[in-house]
């Protein structure tokens, strides 16, 4: 009796069963059942048109396919999906075996930092070897079955070649149990070469039945949540800070609550950005080098840190010295790698898990009220701060504050906001007080410019509600807008705001601050007789199908804002930007100055950075 006998099969390329097995794939998302993998972005080439292309044709309406404009853009646009959707729903992007594979590799980088799920599919060679070198293959000639799929490895959690088609029986469930694995949750990739992707095989049909899938959330340790009450309980200024993890593991409410049954100040890393409402008592602000002095402040004076769902970056830390260098840190975190940390007491667990089994060991302790009272102090400070920055002055161009303030004037609690590198994350990061929760994505894991713009897109995808407001500066503009026609083109609006200062801004701030000279940044001083010459914004995004308009003051801006809201497709709107008027605070930040200079700026910088680096936390 053969195998076929005992269990019902059926034949199909492996292609057609990785679609199916997708497909068959569910979860229940508030409350209702829907595709764990609800799309495809693609762009289709050889190595994937003709057999993974021909299957999706053929499930076209079970999971749609939506046309992107470039590879990148359609892995940035699946993790800003990601985030939106919390971690709950998963993209899927599709290349042909060459460029178009290593295209996405950028995209899988934002994916790894940010700890967001993104299943990549990328053609590959063939197996056989018998028609190489094909189109677009890179040769290694002492390593004959690497190709340039193998560029994937450092940037993904789970990385798979599919050289016959029954490991597909293995590697997708071990892929999709990462992809919803809290702790080790990372971009999964699959390289199908072409001779694989056409073979059948007898698979069985139970791997194809519906699966309702859920996240795990994994308990603390009994032993790890009594270490954390003995500390907290001998705090006397303990502050909270509220990561990405809070919104992954939806604890929103669950900080909240924690936070006012114990009288916890709570300040915000940029991916916890609207974990709490920007009105709530216990809200200090944000925290770290794009952060306000408020939430420093508070850091600065605790003598414990309670970090919930980070994984504690330098722009979280301040390069390790916004805390004392020997404040103890409680660390709740999905991830053993992130919770370890800096030799935090580590609670290995789901974030609202273990909020809410912390609070029930902490019962009626509460923090001293007068820490409380120091919270809402600087809470008002913050809010007194941000209003004189984002205040009219009546000076033209506008401030990317005054920007952020028209934007944030005409938001409602049901729009999104999203933006990424540059000027931008520092001033919407302090500037921008979050009217609804979870409707904030900054992408400053990987800090990657070209985000703004695709990630707006893949945002589309995921609201039901609202408006998504994408804010970009004119160098990421530059470097990616190709998915504005992607908006027109699937009908996912958004509304994109660009704000233009003549260049690559917030780095020359750096370069300058930091002892250099204006250098390659600014067009003004870019080598070559064309920085005179001035890119029209508003021109080219209507020529890529948006509506478009240009604007000057305020009061036009939030115009355009309006009509922006009404139009029935995505909609640019250009404003001249301040070259150099950014929002004051935040904290020190390590970065690489010349121990040897011919300018005594660049000693002298480095000079501050070295007396910045005696409050440093040593120990990791």
């Amino acid at each position: 009796m053969t195998v076929s006998d005992q269990v019902p099969t059926v034949r199909v390329t492996t292609a057609e069963a990785i679609v199916r097995y997708l497909i068959a794939q569910r979860i229940v998302v508030d409350g209702t059942e829907v595709p764990l993998f609800p799309g495809v972005l693609a762009i289709f080439g050889h190595g994937n048109v003709t057999s993974l292309g021909h299957s999706l044709e053929m499930h076209r309406d079970e999971i749609p396919v939506w046309r992107g404009q470039s590879e990148e853009g359609m892995g940035l646009a699946a993790a800003a999906f990601a985030k939106a959707m919390r971690r709950q729903q998963i993209m899927v992007c599709t290349s042909s075996i060459g460029p178009g594979a290593t295209n996405f590799v950028t995209a899988a980088g934002v994916g790894m930092a940010n700890r967001l799920p993104m299943l990549f599919i990328s053609g590959d060679t063939f197996v056989s070897r018998l028609p190489d070198p094909v189109l677009q293959q890179v040769e290694h000639f002492g390593a004959p079955s690497t190709t340039v799929n193998d560029a994937f490895r450092p940037v993904v959690r789970y990385w798979d070649r599919i050289t016959h088609p029954a490991q597909v029986l293995s590697s997708l469930p071990h892929a999709v149990s990462m992809l919803l694995d809290p702790g080790e949750c990372g971009p999964a990739f699959l390289g199908l070469p072409q001779d694989v992707a056409a073979d059948a095989y007898d698979y069985p049909v139970a791997f194809f039945a519906p699966q309702v899938r859920a996240i795990p959330r994994p308990r603390p340790d009994t032993e790890e949540l009594a270490a954390a009450v003995r500390l907290l309980t001998s705090a006397q200024r303990p502050v909270i800070i509220a990561g990405g993890g809070v919104h992954y593991s939806r604890a929103e409410a669950e900080l909240a609550s924690f936070a006012e049954a114990h009288g916890i100040p709570v300040v915000e890393t940029v991916a916890g950005k609207s974990s709490l409402l920007a009105d709530h008592p216990r809200y200090v602000g944000p925290v770290g080098v794009t952060g306000a002095d408020a939430a420093n402040t508070a850091c600065a004076e605790a003598d414990l840190i309670l970090a919930v769902g980070t994984r504690l970056q330098d722009f979280t830390t301040g390069s390790w010295t916004v805390f004392g260098p020997s404040t103890p840190i409680v660390s709740i975190n999905a991830a053993r790698y992130d919770a370890v940390k800096h030799v935090a007491v580590a609670v290995v667990g789901d974030a609202r898990e273990g909020l809410t089994e912390l609070s029930a060991l902490l019962g009626d302790w509460c923090a001293p009220e007068q820490w409380s009272a120091r919270g809402r102090t600087l809470r008002s400070e913050l809010q007194d701060f941000v209003d004189g920055r984002c205040a009219a002055d009546g000076v033209l161009p506008m401030s990317y504050a005054q920007v952020i303030s028209a934007v944030h004037d005409a938001a409602t609690p049901d729009d999104y906001v999203i933006t990424a590198a540059g000027g931008l994350p520092g001033e919407l990061n302090v500037n921008w007080m979050s009217k609804g929760i979870a409707t904030f994505d900054c992408e400053y894991g990987f800090s990657c410019m070209g985000y703004e713009i695709s990630g707006a897109w893949g945002v589309a995808f995921a609201r039901t509600k609202g408006e998504v407001f994408a804010l970009v500066g004119d160098g990421s503009y530059l470097m990616l807008n190709s998915d504005i026609y992607a908006s027109v083109l699937s009908g996912k609006k958004f509304i994109l705001v660009v704000l233009d200062n003549a260049g690559y801004a917030v780095i020359e701030r750096l370069q300058v601050g930091k002892g250099g000279r204006s250098y390659n940044n600014m067009l003004r001083d870019s080598r070559g007789p064309g920085n005179d010459v001035r890119v029209d914004f508003r021109a080219h995004a209507e020529a890529l199908g948006a509506r478009a308009v240009a604007v000057e003051s305020s009061e036009e801006l939030a115009a355009a804002l309006i009509e922006a809201r009404a139009h029935d497709r995505t909609s640019v709107i250009v404003v001249q930007a301040r070259e150099s008027d950014w929002t004051p605070g935040g904290a020190f930040w390590q970065v690489g100055i010349p121990v040897t200079s011919e300018l005594p700026t660049i000693l002298e910088a480095r000079a501050d950075m070295d007396a910045g680096l005696a409050g440093q936390r040593r120990v990791k």
